[in-house]
């Protein structure tokens, strides 16, 4: 555990709320003392702190300090206070799993050498593919496929996962320890309870099947160098933060693979066209719906006199919509439309009372302080009437601005749960799809038909996505939630609802839409909602260039990758 550095003034001056500083940012970023002081003094405000420095101390407290822990909504709306002022965050570059972690190196490298041991072992488990009576060149070759298809899922953890948290961690609703722990167990659950059971060899309809028949040594090591080819993308991604796809890195690898050893007939060209669309469709939809939704939030929450109260009265409202709208499009629990219906507002009503409950017991003290008379100035109120939807209106402060980020806070963290179980249930498939059919070849199913993927390998899948997202899904997580803009609880809120529902809806419609650039997009459009200089053009670049080259250099990996393994399959067959 790491010690934290406690920041106190003399007698004569104090402040609301202790102010932790780590140590690693004081390492990180070599600050002389009088300048952290300035620093503090004008982010939190003169009156909070003497001018002469020598009137300080810092005193080395270990985390047992005698000091209550702020609530969130103090937490979050001291970090951003006034929401539109304060300068962008700093490019802080993530350091190791022990430091984002806040744990010691031992105990990182224990945790490593834990998921490697179950990464080796495992596999012996699952009856399923290693059965007893099967020959040991076949079991070796199962073995072998099994790990393939863990790196990829691995892969997918260190990469996709920021979908769902990258924006909730930037925000400070959640800490990056929370948001890791809460992904695990939505992830796996999601993967093991809604990952697709039927799945065809040809992923994505992106390769011909008939081009391959009679070919399955070429078709198996076609399908494990896509994994490998994909998965050696998405960690040199990750790596430097960059949030790709893990879909185009499938059919990048994929196209590749068919194009070199089954030529042009191979390809599905025009599924190939629609992929390549998402680049563009994708991040502008997420950017106009996000866009939308801030400002909604900025002109029908900010500007009310009460806007704590208004926040509160809002979000049981729009938390009703949104769940009864999920359940019955995206999950309809039964094929009868009156039932289905039901269902849904059912599940709508329940939600909606759990988050009126929720916010009642967390910040029912401050909506009380805000309803009381002369508690809370009203002339930001005054100012904010007769404004038009793109107006610019000054955030709320003080007890308000406590209300609107806790209410906000509380609704990201729900959304960001929702998105994780679903992205579990979904991106599943991009690992554990071609590692099914590379195991239906080694038990002799056909390579056109459809395979049933059992659960046991479902779950295997699951395991991979958790391992990643702990080891390295902090890098771009750092990403999304930091890098792009400066995000709070309404915009990390207004990105991450804009994006669930173009996904949601994109998907009914059969658009072609990849949720992580949706996502990106959508962190875009919150930022130019605050002005243009608000988004990093740097790090935009960077993720567009990222983008452009997923398919490409998938392809160039899987071509070499195969070659490698035909020549290797050769010799064991």
């Amino acid at each position: 555990m790491t010690s934290s550095y406690f920041l106190s003034s003399t007698k004569q001056y104090t402040t609301p709320e202790p102010l932790l500083l780590h140590h690693r940012h004081l390492r990180r970023h070599h600050l002389p003392r009088h300048r952290v002081l300035s620093l503090l003094s004008s982010a939190v405000g003169e009156a909070h702190f003497p001018q002469k420095p020598s009137t300080f101390s810092l005193q080395l407290l270990r985390p047992s300090a005698r000091f209550r822990k702020p609530s969130f909504a103090t937490t979050v709306s001291s970090s951003f206070e006034g929401e539109e002022g304060g300068e962008q965050r700093r490019d802080e570059v993530p350091g190791g799993m022990a430091e984002e972690f806040h744990i010691s190196s031992s105990t990182a490298t224990a945790i490593s050498v834990l998921i490697a041991v179950a990464v080796l072992s495992l596999p012996l488990l699952m009856k399923s593919q290693l059965g007893v009576g099967a020959p040991l060149k076949s079991r070796a070759l199962t073995y072998v496929t099994l790990l393939f298809g863990f790196y990829m899922a691995w892969n997918i953890g260190a990469n996709d996962v920021a979908n769902a948290m990258g924006t909730s961690v930037g925000s400070g609703a959640l800490t990056l320890p929370q948001a890791v722990v809460t992904a695990a167990v939505l992830e796996f659950s999601g993967a093991l309870l809604m990952g697709t059971h039927v799945t065809s060899t040809m992923q994505k309809g992106i390769l011909v099947a008939g081009v391959f028949q009679g070919k399955d040594t070429l078709l198996f090591a076609g399908l494990l160098s896509s994994l490998a080819a994909a998965g050696t993308w998405l960690q040199v991604a990750s790596y430097y933060g960059w949030p790709v796809s893990t879909t185009h890195c499938i059919v990048g690898s994929m196209v590749g693979f068919g194009l070199v050893y089954g030529g042009p007939g191979a390809v599905f060209w025009k599924s190939l066209a629609r992929v390549m669309s998402s680049w563009v469709i994708s991040p502008l939809m997420g950017a106009l719906v996000s866009f939308l939704v801030y400002k909604c939030i900025r002109r029908f929450v900010y500007s009310a006199p009460n806007p704590g109260r208004a926040a509160a009265t809002a979000a049981p409202v729009a938390v009703f919509v949104g769940v009864t709208t999920i359940s019955f499009v995206a999950f309809p629990l039964s094929k009868s439309f009156p039932l289905a219906l039901a269902q849904a507002l059912a599940c709508g009503t329940a939600g909606a009372v759990l988050v009126y409950r929720i916010i009642r017991k967390q910040l029912g003290h401050l909506l009380d302080k805000a309803d009381s008379p002369g508690t809370e100035p009203k002339e930001a109120a005054m100012l904010n009437q007769n404004i038009g939807f793109l107006t610019e209106i000054a955030g709320p402060k003080g007890t308000q601005l406590e209300i609107v980020y806790g209410v906000f806070g509380y609704m990201q963290i729900l959304s960001a749960c929702f998105m994780s179980f679903a992205h579990g249930g979904n991106d599943v498939s991009n690992a554990i799809g071609p590692l099914a059919a590379a195991l239906s070849i080694l038990q002799g199913g056909a390579s056109g038909a459809e395979i049933v993927i059992p659960t046991d390998v479902l779950a295997w899948g699951g395991f991979g996505i958790v391992a990643g997202l702990m080891m390295w899904g902090y890098r771009v997580i750092a990403t999304i939630g930091k890098k792009i803009t400066e995000l709070t609880p309404t915009r990390g809120f207004a990105a991450e609802f804009a994006a669930a529902t173009v996904v949601l809806f994109a998907s009914k419609l059969c658009l072609p839409i990849s949720a992580t650039h949706t996502l990106v997009g959508a962190v875009m459009g919150v930022g130019f909602a605050r002005g243009l200089n608000s988004v990093r053009a740097e790090t935009v670049r960077e993720i567009v260039a990222s983008w452009a080259v997923t398919i490409p250099v998938g392809a160039l990996f899987a071509v070499v990758y195969t070659w490698i393994l035909t020549k290797l399959l050769s010799y064991i067959l």
